[in-house]
């Protein structure tokens, strides 16, 4: 009996760590569509209006959260010493987003498809 309420248990809590990673993904998705990332990333996040500007998609979810609060420190006048990124574009975007937004929408750039690398 304990170890099938021990086994429901770990199910459900897969369960709910699932619908949450998607609603994160449906957020991420918003913050993107929100702040007209395309406008320079590409509506797939990987055909940027200029090669100069990052492919997004299929980055790596931490790196992706990095440099979004890298700018947003940069904005916000942090030292240098403070792991900062300076760029007006980016900046004044990413002073805009919650953590739960970077979070977001990191989580979102990185699931999508892309060549940047293999997954496996």
């Amino acid at each position: 009996m304990k170890r099938t309420i021990v086994t429901l248990a770990g199910v459900l809590l897969g369960l709910a760590a699932t619908a949450s990673h998607a609603d994160d993904l449906a957020a991420g998705k918003a913050v993107f569509g929100k702040f007209n990332c395309a406008s320079c990333h590409g509506a797939d996040a990987k055909t940027p209006a200029d090669p100069q500007y990052p492919i997004l998609a299929g980055q790596h979810e931490d790196f992706l959260a990095h440099a979004l609060k890298a700018y947003k420190r940069g904005q916000s006048g942090a030292a240098a010493t403070a792991n900062i990124r300076k760029n007006p574009i980016m900046g004044a975007f990413a002073v805009q987003l919650s953590d739960a937004d970077i979070d977001n929408v990191a989580a979102w750039l990185s699931s999508l498809p892309s060549d940047l690398g293999t997954r496996k």
